[in-house]
């Protein structure tokens, strides 16, 4: 039976994060590397913090791990979608037909924030920030990584690649079985990028229903807005990169505010800002992962979005990642933690 105690994870994001903290429940030495700041000392640059959906089937690993009393007082409840056509009419779809049924809003960096500080708490988890994996040498154990302009050397028992959509490890899987010829690793790009906003306050109020996941559809494209603690709204964009309506059309002040004039005019009086925000906020790209070699051996494994990216909407992607870790976890305790039967 494997007995190594030592676990080293790449990503403290979400998953990485709450992955931490259930492995050190377990009495795992645990040691994270995050190639970002502590988001908890360090203020993240803004524009890629789409506000997340968390489904009950993301709280019952929260739930497993001990921090859903820590988080739930940033959970905005969301009952149904709430469908804005052009002339300004809404329509609430809701989730389900009993109360409970519904999915909850939540800041992806608060709720990055509590996990990371859950895994700390533990006692049995090391988080290293400004580390980033420079190599993957699977033949001796052992990760690069670049931190303080220094190149450091770590040796790993049991490796887990929480590293999301570009994940280093996934690409390092995929150099090693290259001469596999039934091995799939497949990032495919999609057309359309995404852009967040911001519904301010109004009155110190909510502008639009909050307890409401409120979608603009506009065909090949859409506007989406998740209510926040604060009793703002993240608002995100979602648009072709190229082409007649794209984001590479909307590049000054004048093409942006006809824009939204022409396709959500109900939302201008909520956007006073509107281009500044939307020429100073990146761009993202959206992506989907596919692949059907997800671990090596019994000591390298592969969670989340760096297994499966899949786009953010509804909350797919972190609802799923968190699956992972509770299915790990379940696995190995099942297993009397032997990693050889977990990860054969």
């Amino acid at each position: 039976m494997s007995t190594n105690r030592n676990i080293t994870i790449i990503g403290c994001g979400p998953a990485g994060s709450l992955l931490a903290t259930l492995l050190a429940q377990r009495n795992y030495q645990v040691t994270v590397f995050e190639k970002r700041p502590d988001m908890r000392v360090e203020n993240i640059s803004a524009g890629r913090s789409i506000n997340l959906a968390l489904a009950n089937r993301g709280i019952t690993p929260l739930e497993a791990a001990g921090v859903m009393s820590e988080i739930k007082p940033i959970l905005t409840t969301m009952e149904g979608r709430m469908i804005h056509d052009l002339s300004g009419e809404k329509t609430l779809q809701k989730y389900g037909q009993q109360p409970h049924e519904v999915i909850y809003s939540v800041s992806r960096g608060e709720l990055n924030k509590i996990l990371m500080t859950k895994a700390e708490s533990t006692g049995q988890v090391k988080l290293h920030f400004n580390s980033e994996i420079s190599e993957v040498d699977f033949s001796n154990k052992q990760i690069q990584y670049t931190t303080d302009n220094k190149v450091e050397v770590h040796h790993y028992d049991i490796l887990i690649g929480a590293d999301g959509a570009a994940s280093i490890v996934r690409s390092a899987l995929k150099n090693h079985f290259e001469n596999d010829a039934d091995a799939i690793f497949k990032i495919n790009k999609l057309d359309h990028g995404y852009k967040e906003l911001t519904f301010q306050p109004f009155n110190n109020e909510f502008a639009l229903e909050p307890h409401a996941l409120h979608i603009w559809p506009r065909g090949e494209f859409m506007l989406i807005a998740l209510p926040n603690e604060d009793k703002s709204f993240t608002v995100t964009l979602f648009l072709p990169e190229t082409g007649v309506e794209s984001f590479q059309s909307l590049t000054n002040e004048q093409a942006i505010e006809a824009f939204f004039a022409k396709y959500f005019p109900d939302t201008l009086a909520l956007l006073p800002d509107l281009t500044n925000m939307f020429l100073q906020n990146p761009t993202g790209q959206l992506a989907t992962v596919r692949c059907n070699r997800w671990h090596l051996d019994n000591d390298v494994l592969l969670i989340g979005d760096a297994a499966h990216a899949v786009v953010p909407f509804h909350g797919q992607g972190m609802n799923c990642a968190f699956e992972d870790c509770l299915e790990l976890v379940r696995q190995l305790d099942e297993n009397d933690q032997d990693w050889n039967k977990v990860t054969p």
